[in-house]
């Protein structure tokens, strides 16, 4: 959601602020905007829809200024438009705003009855308002912005242009990430690293509540009206890294980076010698935890949703996974000595974010599995797992999915170890099958043209699609209904192919596709019960599984896909890697934006 870009330099900014954009088009926008401060007044350029339009008003209406501030909108209060794109603007200061200023309406009231006129249907608009008001009682812009932390309410994170001060850019953040990139002669604020990323690597993250000041030679951070320190880190990411290489899409190249991701995060957490899982020294006893709890949101609540098969199976271990955003509400009874696993690929999943501090307030040990260990939720955890996906692009998540699966089973399979539940030769066994499984899943992605076909074929014309799976196939099914969802705007759906004669089965008919993930585990024949249940109504069978399982029913399906035969306990990761694939290719036969699904967000940090 929402990226933001700030510069204070010696250079003119606006085709910096124009390619840092481009690089936060991930989270998802609707709106673009930047400004700037021209011979001391602000000046700005908004364009609604994508980032060509801005560029197309840029090119006709050139902006100088080597001080500025850029922003890609995704909606929350007033519809996508031109009016409503940031920066937001008074005649005295320009704000660009990612999250949602929960008592704007108290503040507008205020606003309002001073005299002041609202030109937007933005909350954001309160906070130019209320900044300009302050100044406009003769307070500094440091005193304006510290005053102005006082009185908003929300989460969010702030760049803030200053009419008539070439000298300052300011920043602030409160639940929604903000980072601060230190240059040579140049500072910079923004979203995250990847926004920084052609600009300098050296960078500090802000903590809930700090404001910071920046000057073209350093900053100064506040946390209330005190001065603090942060610490300036080297950033792992460059601007290399987010190319989109050969590949059509970045979903396709992110697809494609699985075997060598999924190797990178096994090099971290598993010996290949000893044939053994190994971790950081842990905070907790696995032969004391009472229970996990564990709490995301979309994607990753499915590989949580695959890890409870993974912990109660692997280690005996209880456990309950919640969708974050009814953990928080919900409240419910934590017990003592449990731990709760949050997962997010952001790691600023605002969700997410509010159940690990629900479940620290009931004393839970938090461990987080995230793919940036600098983010909101690593930092307020007790320890952090981290994947190694790299910067994932794409608002689909794909790499991110798979090694958080990786690391997920790692952690199990280490629970079971602990525990006593699975032996030295099982932990062995599981363990080659982790090693092989890079080669497996690029064995699966040189199916790429038989992908392409079932979904030119099968899916693409269908307004309906059934995904159907068992055990830890389950996830995966509705994993790959939420995949078609997201970038083809088909409706799929989800279910335990137990569950489909109790209700689901009244759908299936000849122009129903029914995509049913079965790898040849304990619970094959069951599957294939439910297999011939909806052959029987219909249903065009597209079957996902294994050379046994092709052999078995692979004649009764419209059509089979053939995926390399692998240990049961690592089928959910392996099959994750076709159900992205006929997603993505029935999305390109339609055309739509694959990188950019409409209303959608990387990085989601409002309710």
């Amino acid at each position: 959601m929402c990226g933001i870009i700030g510069i204070i330099g010696k250079a003119p900014v606006t085709p910096l602020l124009v390619d840092a954009l481009k690089r936060l088009e991930y989270r998802g926008y609707d709106s673009s905007g930047v400004a700037t401060l021209v011979n001391g007044h602000i000046d700005r350029r908004r364009a609604e829809g994508k980032l060509v339009n801005l560029e197309a008003r840029l090119a006709s209406e050139p902006l100088p200024g080597t001080i500025g501030i850029g922003h890609t909108r995704w909606a929350t209060h007033g519809k996508p438009s031109e009016r409503n794109a940031h920066p937001i603007a008074t005649d005295r200061v320009a704000v660009v705003h990612n999250g949602i200023i929960e008592n704007f309406q108290e503040l507008k009231g205020e606003l309002v009855a001073e005299g002041r006129h609202f030109d937007s249907d933005t909350d954001t608009e309160v906070v130019a308002q209320l900044i300009t008001s302050y100044l406009e009682k003769q307070m500094s812009p440091e005193q304006a912005m510290g005053k102005a932390m006082e009185r908003l309410r929300g989460a969010f994170a702030l760049a803030i242009l200053f009419s008539g001060r070439h000298d300052i850019l300011m920043g602030a953040r409160r639940g929604s990430s903000l980072a601060v990139g230190y240059g040579d002669g140049e500072m910079y604020v923004g979203t995250d690293a990847l926004a920084l990323a052609p600009f300098t690597r050296q960078v500090s993250y802000l903590e809930d509540d700090d404001w910071v000041v920046l000057r073209a030679d350093g900053c100064t951070v506040y946390q209330g009206g005190f001065e603090v320190k942060r610490e300036v880190r080297q950033s792992g990411i460059s601007g290399a890294m987010i190319g989109k290489g050969n590949h059509r899409h970045f979903m396709l190249k992110e697809i494609h980076e699985q075997p060598a991701v999924i190797g990178d995060t096994l090099q971290t957490y598993l010996d290949p010698a000893t044939r053994s899982v190994t971790l950081p020294v842990l905070p907790f006893d696995w032969n004391k935890v009472s229970r996990i709890t564990m709490t995301a949101c979309g994607t990753a609540y499915y590989a949580c949703m695959v890890a409870k098969y993974w912990f109660e199976g692997l280690a005996r271990l209880s456990v309950e996974v919640e969708v974050a955003s009814e953990l928080r509400y919900r409240e419910p009874p934590l017990p003592e000595g449990g731990v709760c696993i949050a997962v997010s690929q952001s790691g600023e999943t605002v969700d997410t974010l509010a159940a690990i501090r629900y479940a620290k307030a009931n004393k839970q040990t938090i461990l987080s599995v995230v793919n940036v260990p600098e983010s909101a939720i690593a930092r307020e955890s007790h320890l952090v797992l981290p994947t190694l996906a790299g910067p994932e692009i794409s608002v689909a998540s794909t790499k991110a999915t798979t090694t958080q699966l990786t690391v997920l089973l790692c952690l199990a399979i280490a629970a079971g170890r602990a525990r006593g539940t699975l032996s030295p030769e099982a932990e062995a066994r599981l363990a080659l099958a982790l090693i092989e499984l890079p080669a497996h899943v690029n064995q699966a992605l040189n199916m790429e043209e038989e992908y392409r076909r079932v979904a030119e074929t099968v899916l693409a014309e269908a307004r309906d699609v059934l995904y159907l799976g068992r055990g830890s196939s389950f996830p995966i099914a509705l994993e790959g209904a939420l995949k078609l969802k997201e970038i083809s705007y088909i409706h799929a759906e989800g279910y335990a192919a137990g569950e489909m004669k109790h209700g689901p089965i009244a759908l299936i008919d000849e122009t129903v596709p029914v995509v049913v993930v079965a790898p040849t585990d304990a619970i094959f024949d069951k599957t294939a019960s439910n297999f011939e249940q909806a052959k029987a109504r219909g249903g065009k069978l597209v079957l996902l599984s294994d050379a046994a399982g092709v052999g078995r029913l692979g004649n009764q399906a419209v059509v089979s896909l053939t995926l390399p035969t692998v240990d049961p306990v690592v089928a959910p990761i392996l099959y994750t890697v076709p159900v992205q694939l006929l997603a993505y290719y029935t999305a390109v036969a339609k055309g739509t934006d694959v990188d950019q699904p409409r209303n959608l967000a990387k990085s989601v940090t409002v309710e």
